[in-house]
């Protein structure tokens, strides 16, 4: 059976850790300021805010959010993106994705201040992540390395397929383990739903993340016995249910395994948090 990678265990240590220098912060007259911005009425993206909003509460950073209805225009949502770029109390903030249809995702993510972009997805900050050289990086990518980490994956060397070429996971994780630094340094391949056969990749590999949300893409009997299996995709079904990109039974096989829920999840709002922390302690550099 597999070790599962438990990211709401690792989330409570970097919670810890942050809390520490969020005291630091605030007893030197600094209060770090998340912003979170959601666009529309996705019960979904309305409880993945709740969560960081609640995550923020618990470290005392100041959480700043703003709604707007789907109703509103992409002049009312780049007025919000002007106002957080201009607001000091504001050190990192992000526009939930996806955005509802009418809104422009390209140019609400070119519009927010790539120094306050706490998701990483600037188009600056994604050429950064390229170069190797430091900016925010993308929370997810970012959280799944730390949890492999975390769990004494060796990631070095190895032989890392990601299937799924999303700007979210696949593509920036991607450039993120393959980057010639401390626990990167892998052979990357990324493939991709319109790869006819994943399994010769898969077979093969020392870790595999599934990113691409496609029920069941990934089989038990494709898995390399005692790789590090992570899932980040899943589809929602017409009757409310989440199919997982990688079938269940694959925990027999791999010798490290993500369940659909609380891994990857907590990990990429570890890295937000994080990402946060580190905004609000430039913010007291320059003050």
């Amino acid at each position: 059976m597999a070790t599962v990678l438990d990211g709401n265990a690792v989330l409570s240590q970097v919670k810890a850790e942050l809390k520490a220098r969020v005291d630091k912060l605030t007893a030197a007259g600094i209060t770090p300021g998340l912003g979170t911005v959601l666009v529309g009425d996705n019960p979904a993206s309305a409880k993945y805010i709740e969560m960081k909003q609640k995550n923020c509460r618990e470290l005392g950073i100041a959480p700043i959010h703003q709604h707007i209805p789907v109703t509103g225009s992409q002049s009312d949502l780049d007025a919000v993106i002007d106002r957080f770029n201009a607001d000091p109390a504001v050190d990192a903030y992000l526009v939930q994705l996806p955005l509802p249809s009418g809104f422009d995702q390209d140019s609400t993510l070119l519009r927010i201040d790539p120094a306050k972009d706490v998701d990483g997805l600037h188009p600056v900050n994604l050429g950064h992540l390229v170069s190797g050289t430091r900016a925010p990086r993308p929370c997810t990518p970012a959280g799944i390395q730390a949890l492999l980490v975390h769990y004494g994956v060796p990631i070095s060397g190895s032989d890392v397929v990601i299937i799924g070429r999303g700007l979210t996971v696949g593509k920036p994780l991607a450039n993120l383990l393959s980057l010639k630094e401390p626990n990167a340094n892998a052979a990357v391949t990324l493939l991709h739903t319109g790869v006819a056969d994943v399994r010769p990749y898969v077979e093969r590999a020392d870790i595999v993340v599934a990113a691409a949300g496609s029920p069941g893409i990934v089989t038990a009997d494709m898995v390399k016995p005692g790789a590090a299996v992570v899932q980040t995709g899943t589809t929602l079904t017409a009757d409310g249910r989440y199919l997982p990109d990688v079938e269940d039974a694959a925990k027999e096989v791999a010798g490290w395994f993500s369940p659909v829920t609380g891994s990857v999840g907590p990990m990429t709002r570890a890295m937000l948090l994080t990402n946060c922390v580190v905004a609000a302690e430039a913010r007291a550099l320059r003050s």
